[in-house]
């Protein structure tokens, strides 16, 4: 049995790795954390030419190569313009919904370090009674520095091209056992995926596989780093961690979202990106049952990394593995820790367990 506690190093790192602002095609500060912490662990460090990071531990077997895959790019936005009163326009990189945005606080990385800004829009009190009833469209918001006019925010060194990501620190709620922040999305799967690494290495516990720990870039805009990483390892088989879309608050009905918090990570049998390797998704049970490590049945509308890796070369058996989470694409969302604790021991667990042959009948 896999012997993983979360304790408080791993929340505080997890703390750090969420509120550094690295949206999609901005993730090196992330990438350069992740390898300063768990490089040591690692037999080999690649990276792809995108930027995505792979630590290689290798086990009693050069194969099955077991892919275990998180990416690091948050959803967030990049500068478009800068008006001559000294506003900045923007564009999103990933999905917003356009109401969580107004009043907002974000930070935008410029060549002179961070400036936070606020995104607003028309003031309500100046709208009209039918602008009253429709959504702000983020073409009609700005981010305001608590500048006058341009050339004040050209001395900040904001320049078109520049990232800008939610603002919004690390919290612990009243319950110990859940935090808020930014970037959980996906950051607690790169986390999962690297702590595996660290468990194999400081446990000293023998795997039967080379074991490849994975943080991707650019999966909020089209799931890019996964294409790229898939050929950089050649895995035989992969592990997306990931969120999952907690479906326990008012308004969603049981079969739309069905995870909850609190009970236990996601074994996703459905995503809009990939249907996985049935024999894959019941051996992922069958040890989850084994190893009394609770788990949820779970089926998405949304998309993963997962989506490019089973379609490397001639297709191989992916799954995704994911922590219910509450408000994602948003400046906050909430986790449950005891869930992020089990997944990492049921993907360890599943990586103790994937040998050769095991892999082989998944696709025989």
């Amino acid at each position: 049995m896999v012997d993983y506690k979360l304790g408080e190093a791993q929340v505080e790192f997890l703390k750090e790795l969420t509120e550094i602002p690295a949206p999609s095609g901005f993730e090196d500060p992330v990438l350069a954390l992740i390898k300063e912490r768990y490089g040591k662990y690692a037999h080999e460090v690649r990276r792809d030419n995108l930027g995505s990071l792979v630590l290689v531990k290798r086990g009693k077997s050069e194969r099955p190569k077991v892919l275990v895959a998180g990416h690091m790019d948050e959803v967030g936005f990049i500068v478009t313009g800068i008006t001559n009163e000294g506003f900045i326009n923007f564009t999103p990189l990933g999905g917003w919904f356009e109401q969580v945005l107004l009043a907002q606080r974000v930070v935008i990385r410029t060549k002179n370090g961070p400036v936070i800004g606020v995104i607003a829009s028309k003031p309500p009190h100046l709208l009209t009674p039918e602008e009253r009833q429709k959504v702000v469209q983020i073409s009609q918001m700005y981010i305001d520095v608590g500048a006058t006019n341009k050339e004040e925010v050209e001395k900040l060194g904001v320049r078109i091209g520049d990232p800008v990501a939610p603002w919004s620190p690390f919290t612990r709620t009243a319950f110990s056992d859940r935090v808020m922040a930014k970037a959980l999305d996906d950051r607690v799967g790169a986390f999962i995926a690297f702590e595996v690494l660290r468990y194999l290495s400081e446990s000293g516990t023998e795997h039967p596989n080379t074991y490849y720990a994975a943080a991707t870039v650019q999966e909020e805009v089209g799931l890019r780093g996964a294409e790229t990483v898939g050929w950089v390892v050649d895995h035989d088989v992969a592990i997306v961690a990931e969120v999952d879309i907690a479906g326990d608050v008012p308004g969603i009905k049981p079969h739309e979202a069905q995870a909850k918090l609190g009970k236990g990570p996601t074994v996703v049998v459905y995503d809009r990106s990939m249907i996985p390797n049935q024999r894959l998704k019941e051996f992922v049970i069958q040890v989850a049952e084994e190893a009394k490590i609770p788990y949820q049945l779970s089926a998405v509308s949304g998309g993963t990394d997962a989506g490019r890796l089973h379609l490397y070369r001639g297709g191989r058996p992916s799954i995704v593995i994911g922590v219910p989470t509450r408000h994602i694409h948003s400046h906050v969302s909430v986790i449950s820790l005891s869930d992020l604790e089990n997944a990492v021991k049921l993907v360890a667990e599943l990586v103790l367990r994937l040998d050769e042959e095991t892999v082989r009948r998944f696709t025989e």
